[in-house]
């Protein structure tokens, strides 16, 4: 009997690598044998973004490679891209099926036995259909797993499609969870990311709110087995002074945040729809360096969105550059289909919205150094990852500082405590000899 082979692709966010592997771990119990996109497959199932540049020219690349592979094999795309533009994808030659948000979890049953057909298969119902949490982690990086917590967004940013491409807020119960991070703890993986599109919003259930961030964190630091949980994304108005103050004193949630800005503009924060002035933004960083020093705080930015005259970017790079933060991830704003954002006038120029990127990237360069230098000389915990690069091996401290040390096979998948030392000219953290510090069972 001939045992099916699929293979996966993914585009985008850690939310879409939760549940990439969740769906290829479906296919596992079903019987089918899982192989890498490069190898020959029956069925590929590429999983898309509707965020970063080029969606279509990405998504057309890639069933273009999956053909060259295996010409009679049957290409399904799912993702926010799916949800958006289901008709339109449905049109690129080699595509076999197109599923959106409330249909990709149910893939196997919808498609039964991958047969092909004349026409492509579009199975995209209106996203307020997509009402379930369908709850989802990844397995495929030893180190860490993400772990979605929550899905949608019920915020109208008028830059962003993802609550057209995801639909409304709503999460998993903290039970679900906890069984989903003892699963875990059972494996190898050493640290949980903890995901989701608006994770600060967690607890909605049924449209209704049920359960809170805080008590979600609370819980899950009790979970034995995991060394440590990282939070990603969280909105500023969204993490309160008790969350800040539980990772401040917990066991297991590492001192680092990443927390969307956008612009250092009042003007352009209430242009883009944010629910908060940058005064708040403040206030959260303060809270967090007061209690935790050596916290590592990322920020989200996006420059030349419409109206972003030359004065409203000084004011988003000086408030940037005077903010205790540790690196920032720079987004050029690009036009994006049914956004408020994309009707607005006073378009910044192309030219001009590089330039403002490049200063940026310039600075968010100089605020990690700086964070590093900061940091030098103290010991800290770093998981050491399967990252080799010129015989050195790299890994994270709990404050997000990226370390390299001589390589060791041992090492690996293991935290150690070390000694910050001194910058390479790679702009990674040198370290002592890493001892080998056995975590107790």
């Amino acid at each position: 009997m001939h045992v099916k082979k699929v293979a996966f692709y993914t585009l985008g966010c850690k939310l879409n690598y939760s549940e990439t592997s969740t769906i290829s771990r479906m296919f596992e119990d079903k019987g089918y044998q899982k192989v890498n996109f490069e190898e020959e497959a029956d069925i590929y199932i590429i999983n898309t973004c509707s965020v970063t540049e080029n969606a279509d020219k990405k998504c057309k690349k890639i069933v273009k490679e999956a053909k060259k592979l295996s010409p009679d094999s049957y290409v399904t795309i799912i993702g926010c891209y799916a949800q958006l533009k289901p008709e339109e994808i449905s049109t690129i030659p080699g595509v076999d099926a197109v599923l959106g948000a409330a249909e990709k979890f149910r893939l196997i049953e919808l498609l039964d036995g991958f047969v092909k057909e004349k026409q492509p298969k579009i199975l995209a119902s209106e996203i307020k259909e997509a009402t379930n949490f369908n709850n989802a982690y990844s397995i495929h990086d030893r180190t860490r797993t993400f772990l979605k917590v929550q899905d949608g967004c019920n915020y109208g940013c008028a830059f962003c499609t993802i609550p057209l491409a995801r639909g409304k807020s709503r999460s998993d119960s903290i039970a679900n969870i906890l069984d989903a991070a003892r699963e875990i703890a059972q494996t190898d993986v050493k640290e949980v990311v903890l995901t989701g599109v608006n994770i600060g919003d967690f607890g909605i259930q049924d449209g209704r709110r049920v359960e809170k961030f805080v008590d979600l964190i609370q819980a899950l630091d009790e979970v034995e087995g995991i060394n440590r949980f990282r939070i990603s994304s969280i909105e500023p108005n969204l993490l309160t002074n008790e969350a800040i103050e539980f990772v401040a004193q917990s066991k297991r949630f590492v001192p680092h945040f990443h927390i969307p800005l956008q612009s250092g503009s009042n003007k352009i924060l209430r242009s883009m729809g944010r629910r908060y002035l940058r005064e708040l933004y403040v206030d959260r960083v303060t809270k967090i360096k007061t209690l935790m020093p050596h916290c590592c705080i990322g920020v989200d930015v996006i420059v030349g969105f419409p109206g972003e005259t030359d004065e409203d970017f000084l004011d988003t790079y000086n408030f940037l550059n005077e903010l205790d933060i540790s690196y920032l991830h720079v987004f050029t704003y690009s036009e994006r289909a049914n956004t408020r954002a994309a009707e607005m006038e006073e378009v910044v120029p192309m030219k001009k919205r590089n330039e403002r990127s490049k200063m940026l990237r310039i600075l968010s360069e100089k605020k990690r150094r700086k964070f590093y230098t900061e940091n030098l000389g103290n010991t800290y915990t770093v998981l050491f990852e399967e990252d080799i690069e010129d015989g050195q091996m790299h890994g994270f401290t709990e404050n997000y500082i990226r370390v390299a040390a001589k390589y060791d096979p041992l090492l690996v998948n293991e935290t150690k405590e070390v000694t910050l030392v001194q910058i390479n000219e790679k702009g990674n953290v040198e370290v002592s000899e890493p001892e080998l510090v056995y975590e107790k069972h």
